[in-house]
């Protein structure tokens, strides 16, 4: 049985029957690089919301902001139960990167693809789909990140320190 906080329980499951999941992602940093988060959504197959956070991160790139969003999805998921996942993001770069269809360049993103790959394979299945900015759980998430900057940036010390 799954459960969420403070929204009961994710239903009791036949041993059986996979558990399937949905996560929608985003990370940004404000800069590139610059004070970076990441924030998640996780749904049960029908749309309703398991679980949902942002975390900052510090200083990072958005496409290492991006990564470790995706991390904590397959993480997430993988805590609750999950034998499959569907990862939805806005970065096509990320996406790509993950479906093979780019290579990964960057030697500072490699470590993130290959943990994504390390994650990926204690599925019985898994899907990364790139979709746009303004999909509903998406744009949801980019709300969450949002919200974790703009609380992270309200206590950071500001001017300049006493002698």
């Amino acid at each position: 049985m799954i459960t969420t906080a403070g929204r009961g329980s994710f239903g009791p499951l036949d041993q059986d029957d996979p558990v399937k999941l949905k996560a929608y992602t985003d990370g940004g940093s404000r800069g590139n690089p610059g004070p970076a988060a990441f924030a998640l959504v996780i749904t049960d197959e029908s749309g309703s919301i398991i679980k949902e956070y942002g975390r900052y991160l510090g200083r990072m790139t958005n496409n290492e902001a991006e990564y470790n969003g995706a991390i904590a999805a397959l993480k997430e998921a993988l805590a609750l139960g999950a034998d499959e996942i569907d990862v939805f993001s806005d970065s096509e770069v990320m996406v790509r990167q993950v479906n093979g269809v780019y290579r990964c360049k960057a030697a500072n993103l490699q470590p993130f693809l290959d943990q994504v790959r390390e994650l990926r394979s204690k599925f019985k299945r898994s899907s990364f789909f790139n979709v746009p900015r303004d999909h509903p759980m998406v744009f949801r998430a980019d709300r969450l990140l949002n919200e974790e900057q703009d609380t992270m940036r309200s206590l950071q010390p500001r001017g300049r320190p006493n002698p």
